[in-house]
């Protein structure tokens, strides 16, 4: 599996995933900058995505939609604040309401990914979330986000093997 480790800092109120893989930092970029690559792996496997906007320019938004095994819909959107390709994204990241609108019943979080090269060609990839209390960080991670991020990152390997693409 690709993610070799899930650190969470209540002091801070952040989770950070970090996963190595196998290929180069130009070719993991793709996987945030392509909507049809992003879809395969953002969402746990049960609840694929469908990338509906995708503008991954500051000021910019992602919208999507993911749907469960019983057809049931969650949106979610984000707003890109800023982007250094092949090796930097940030945005704020939200869930939807049905008509696609921001949820303010639920809280955002700012998302940061860095893409590092590593020896022989390999790319590190961090992507830390940074809450806006306490209780928003515990309340998403009791709705899964820890486990369904896992799982949507385990996904990544298998779209950057050559058959993948």
């Amino acid at each position: 599996m690709t993610l070799t480790s899930v650190d969470k800092d209540p002091e801070t109120r952040t989770m950070t995933f970090t996963a190595q893989f196998d290929a180069p930092v130009a070719r993991v970029w793709q996987v945030w900058s392509d909507p049809r690559q992003l879809e395969r792996w953002w969402g746990p496997p049960t609840y694929p995505a469908t990338v509906v906007d995708h503008d991954l320019t500051p000021g910019g938004s992602v919208t999507y939609l993911m749907t469960g095994p019983e057809g049931d819909k969650h949106r979610g959107w984000w707003r890109v604040q800023a982007v250094d390709a092949p090796h930097r994204l940030e945005f704020e990241d939200g869930f939807a309401d049905h008509a696609g609108n921001p949820n303010a019943d639920l809280p955002t979080t700012t998302v940061r990914v860095t893409l590092r090269e590593q020896a022989g060609g390999g790319t590190r990839m961090e992507i830390a979330s940074t809450f806006p209390s306490l209780e928003a960080m515990e309340q998403l991670i009791a709705m899964g986000m820890e486990e369904g991020m896992a799982a949507a990152i385990g996904q990544i390997d298998q779209l950057l093997a050559p058959q993948g693409r």
